[in-house]
């Protein structure tokens, strides 16, 4: 029977049981599709990052310019490729799960401090480690589309969110409702205070309806109402359409409000160098993204900890049986 190493690690973070968890294989080479989904939903984790590549060639071998945050020359190999998978389905971009994974192949000694190129779905992105652990990933240019109240009132998103309508109508005059990218939508949705966000009691098949309609990952709720004076937001992620009730700490939502908020000129033309977003307190799992917007390119940081490891038992045959039961 075939074995398989998978971890669980926690990013976002540098506290195990805090943070969003992530299940990453480092070494997926040869699993089928559907051996990988059936990981995934026997890891539980809401998503699992599967690599294929890692650590066979170290960063001090590939040096290639950059600051900490992600720059690349440009070069077309890629060090690593990954795919994510969610319990319910195949997710093209996961900011937690590339943390995560970065964050223990260094652990492990596998990767050196330094910049690295992720193949992912969405295409090729910088990654780079710094010497204290640190991950920091380049997503995609941002797009941000903003959608107007015709089109989706704060009466419907509000019911939806299980979030009074006027704490979105009484912040929607300056800052609107829009969908927002870096490689993975989400509908961005302001909130004036943490207290009304901190009520949300989401309902699950509106929200998902809203993520089809927009075609987005979910909903991402925020408010400049922080519980950490050194927070520039709070936010909430909601995504029932790839089956995550309520994620902890979104890296792929930090980055597109990121760009969303300059885009909105949400700081007045005084756009901070560096934002960081507090995320996962509503459900005993805080953490903090750092996250830096510099023209069209927009980088998401943190640290991550790897909180536990098992071997997962594979049986032989066709990954898509029913009958099959993955042992870990």
């Amino acid at each position: 029977m075939e074995t398989r190493r998978a971890l669980l690690v926690d990013a976002f973070t540098d506290e195990p049981l805090t943070g969003n968890v992530a299940g990453v294989v480092p070494d997926a080479s040869g699993l089928s599709d559907g051996r990988m989904a059936q990981i995934a939903a026997e890891l539980g984790a809401s998503e699992t990052a599967f690599l294929v590549g890692s650590g066979d060639r170290r960063s001090d071998d590939n040096e290639r310019n950059g600051d900490e945050s992600g720059e690349s020359d440009g070069s077309d190999t890629a060090d690593e490729q990954v795919r994510y998978f969610t319990p319910a389905t195949e997710v093209d971009l996961c900011g937690h799960a590339t943390i995560a994974s970065y964050g223990a192949l260094y652990a492990d000694g596998a990767v050196d401090a330094g910049e690295r190129t992720l193949r992912t779905n969405v295409g090729d992105l910088a990654v780079r480690i710094g010497d204290d652990g640190t991950v920091w990933m380049r997503q995609k240019p941002p797009t941000v589309d903003v959608v107007g109240t015709e089109t989706l009132d704060a009466e419907r998103l509000g019911g939806a969110l299980g979030v009074d309508p006027a704490a979105l109508a009484d912040i929607g005059a300056d800052l609107p409702v829009a969908v927002a990218s870096t490689g993975l939508p989400w509908l961005v949705v302001p909130v004036n205070f943490l207290q009304r966000l901190g009520e949300a009691d989401p309902d699950s098949s509106a929200i998902k309806r809203i993520s089809d309609e927009f075609d987005v990952a979910g909903v991402y709720a925020f408010t400049f109402d922080t519980l950490e004076a050194e927070s520039t937001v709070h936010g909430r992620a909601f995504a029932p359409a790839l089956g995550i009730e309520e994620d902890s700490v979104t890296g792929t939502a930090s980055g597109a409000v990121a760009g969303y908020l300059r885009a909105v000129e949400a700081f007045d033309g005084d756009f901070p160098e560096e934002l960081r977003f507090e995320q996962g307190h509503f459900l005993d799992r805080p953490g903090h993204v750092r996250a830096r917007v510099d023209g069209d390119e927009v980088r998401v940081g943190g640290a991550a900890t790897i909180a536990a490891e098992v071997e997962l038992r594979l049986p032989a045959g066709d990954a898509d049986s029913s009958d099959e039961i993955l042992e870990a």
